[in-house]
């Protein structure tokens, strides 16, 4: 495989928790895949063997990745993948903005058993991330936010904390808060 990054090994540990206590692993939906890192640990590790994951990213980088080259990125995703996918394993790539990704998905009435929000690091939109993603979760399923303490750029508006503090407040009735650190995590309680 093809990486010229590694900003997922060291979230491995919170992986393996929530892969214990998860109680499906049919549908995977991923907000956020890069050079898809995250996705070949999760088909490799986490979805079963005839599993589905929805991968969602336009592949063009954010702010943060402006000293990066990312003409190929989705190339390197796609030979990452061909590499660690499993024979029965079935992976869809939306490539898209994750608003409208997710509104698809809504309209299309999926549900997922994990989902994995490493999508766009500005509040405002991880904040709508986490609200459609949400109604995209399954009823015991497992929601984990990555970057919860990332603050690389200036300003309150690029820290994923405003928004995934706003969210787990606004849903506490309606799930229960399993990891804080460096990500958090959420199952959801009911619909």
């Amino acid at each position: 495989m093809n990486f010229s990054q590694d900003w997922f090994s060291s979230n491995i540990p919170n992986f393996e928790n929530i892969r214990a206590i998860l109680s499906g692993n049919e549908k995977f939906l991923e907000v956020g895949s890069f050079e898809g890192r995250s996705t070949c640990w999760i088909l490799e590790n986490m979805l079963s063997d005839t599993g589905a994951i929805v991968c969602v990213d336009t592949f063009k980088g954010g702010e943060e990745h402006s000293d990066l080259n990312l003409n190929n990125l989705r190339d390197t995703f796609n030979e990452n993948i061909n590499e660690c996918q499993k024979p029965g394993q079935y992976v869809r790539v939306i490539d898209k903005k994750s608003y409208q990704a997710l509104a698809t998905l809504i309209t299309e009435e999926q549900q997922f058993d994990f989902i994995y929000v490493d999508g766009n690091h500005m509040a405002d939109e991880v904040m709508v991330d986490a609200c459609l993603c949400f109604k995209l979760l399954k009823q015991g399923g497992i929601m984990l936010f990555d970057d919860y303490l990332w603050q690389d750029m200036p300003g309150l508006l690029h820290r994923p904390k405003l928004a995934v503090d706003l969210f787990v407040t606004l849903f506490s009735e309606k799930s229960n808060l399993i990891m804080i650190g460096h990500q958090v995590a959420i199952q959801k309680l009911t619909p």
